[in-house]
């Protein structure tokens, strides 16, 4: 073990050495981390509470105080977060190595909400096709999306896909990225729920394996990162790094937590260190799937359901309730308050499961009791009274104004059930997930307006709304 010096020249380089060599089984981030907390150094920077010599006791209380020792912002001796040289270098350049891409960025918070904004260059002028999140895109579709835009005259910067969905299905990014490329056009995926898909043979392929030229992951989802962490990997020669990395300079913060970043950077170890890190989880989500569809009323969603989509994240199982009169609200508020069991995320008429390196035996147990307790309850009292859930909001939507119209646009309320050809003045998201049926600028469908009165009478949330209650929508005056 090296001992740490307890001087530092100008440019802290001293102390970079010194970490790089301290503890090498440690990743990177995680060696400097521990190396910095042992230097007993006299705390005159931020944050406030000085390593947790003032950690507000409540939370001390709940978590200790070593997440507090480890809780720094960028210090001579860790490095620097919009220029690495050392430990970040480093453990950035393992995560590309690991996940197959030319360059790996750690981020921090939502980034990929950036990624949708047309008006962000990020590789190169032009608008930024891009689909709700929501929907998975057939390759014929983007050749068709790409073909109209030219033809009005907008040159095409980028394609943006999200793939997989919350659901784990997956679109074929191999056909899209080859639509892409043959026009010079390079593709985004926003691959928040497939971080893992790179390790084990019954995932499906990974958006850089399949051409993608960008992939966002977020790591926190599946992988054992903090939450709010995530990777952006580029592929290619089609993207601008220069440009790119003043982008992601503007948009991530002066004050990163170096604790998050090494979690990034310890949940890499993890999987780089074990090669049958998901064989556990994903035999527990096949054996779950057996057992959920022999209940009585429950369904177990499938690839049956999406034709034209080859694959499927197998820790994604998503439960159908519907044939025993519960919508997916209702199932949940009984699974969360009453078993102890919570979803991932909740529809009109399902409930999603994700399973992980976390998951046990003992929770699939729980699981699959739990909702044997659900059919047996409902299956008999509800027989005939299946919920249906016909209403498809995102089809076909059209946009009136752009959102920066609309934001600026003069507005008034309008009752909910006369809204139907207005123009959206705001966000209207049913959540989880948040993902949007109305966007400002967007004309209201009655598609869209069923839908949130399904959402709404079933139990779930929109956020968003100015009105919580839904009684009016805020839309953009002519």
């Amino acid at each position: 073990m090296t001992k740490m010096g307890t001087t530092v020249d100008q440019n802290g380089a001293n102390h970079l050495v010194d970490a790089n060599t301290y503890d090498n089984h440690l990743p990177p981030l995680v060696r400097a981390l521990k190396a910095s907390a042992e230097r007993k150094t006299v705390a005159f920077h931020f944050p406030g509470h000085k390593r947790g010599q003032a950690a507000p006791s409540p939370l001390a209380e709940l978590i200790g105080t070593k997440p507090f020792l480890h809780d720094v912002t960028e210090l001579p001796d860790l490095d620097r977060f919009f220029s690495p040289k050392g430990p970040l270098l480093e453990a950035k350049k393992l995560a590309a190595e690991l996940f197959g891409a030319k360059e790996t960025w750690f981020l921090l918070g939502a980034l990929v909400a950036e990624f949708r904004r047309p008006s962000w260059p990020l590789v190169r002028p032009g608008i930024l096709l891009s689909c709700r999140a929501t929907l998975m895109f057939p390759p014929l579709q983007v050749k068709s999306a790409i073909r109209e835009s030219k033809a009005s005259g907008r040159k095409v910067g980028a394609v943006f896909v999200t793939s997989p969905t919350y659901n784990g299905i997956c679109s074929n990014l191999s056909e899209i990225s080859k639509v892409c490329h043959s026009q010079g056009i390079p593709l985004i995926v926003d691959e928040a729920h497939g971080a893992h898909f790179k390790f084990h043979p019954q995932m499906p392929k990974t958006a850089l394996a399949q051409g993608a030229d960008i992939s966002i992951q977020s790591t926190h989802k599946v992988l054992c990162s903090f939450s709010q962490t995530s990777m952006l990997h580029i592929s290619g020669e089609k993207i601008d790094t220069e440009r790119l990395h003043k982008c992601l300079h503007a948009l991530q913060s002066t004050s990163p937590s170096w604790l998050f970043l090494a979690s990034l950077d310890a949940a890499r170890h993890q999987l780089s260190t074990d090669a049958a890190a998901f064989n556990d989880a994903v035999n527990l989500a096949n054996v779950a799937k057996i057992l959920i569809r022999k209940i009585p009323g429950i369904s177990v969603l499938d690839l049956s359901a999406f034709p034209g989509f080859s694959s499927m994240d197998p820790l994604r199982v998503t439960v159908g309730v519907w044939q025993l009169g519960l919508s997916g609200f209702q199932a949940n508020e009984i699974l969360d308050n009453d078993l102890g069991i919570i979803p991932e995320l909740v529809s009109t008429n399902s409930v999603t499961l994700a399973f992980s390196q976390g998951t046990t035996g003992e929770h699939v147990q729980r699981l699959v009791s739990g909702l044997r307790h659900l059919s047996g309850k409902f299956s008999a009292v509800n027989c005939g009274n299946a919920v249906t859930g016909t209403a498809r909001p995102y089809d076909d939507p059209v946009m009136s104004l752009n959102p920066r119209e609309a934001f600026f646009a003069s507005k008034t309320r309008m009752r909910f059930k006369d809204c139907s050809g207005e123009v959206c003045g705001e966000f209207l998201c049913p959540y989880p997930p948040g993902i949007p049926v109305l966007v400002p600028g967007e004309v209201i469908t009655q598609k869209a307006l069923d839908y949130l009165h399904q959402i709404k009478s079933h139990g779930g949330c929109i956020i968003g709304a100015a009105d919580p209650l839904l009684d009016t929508i805020v839309v953009c005056k002519e």
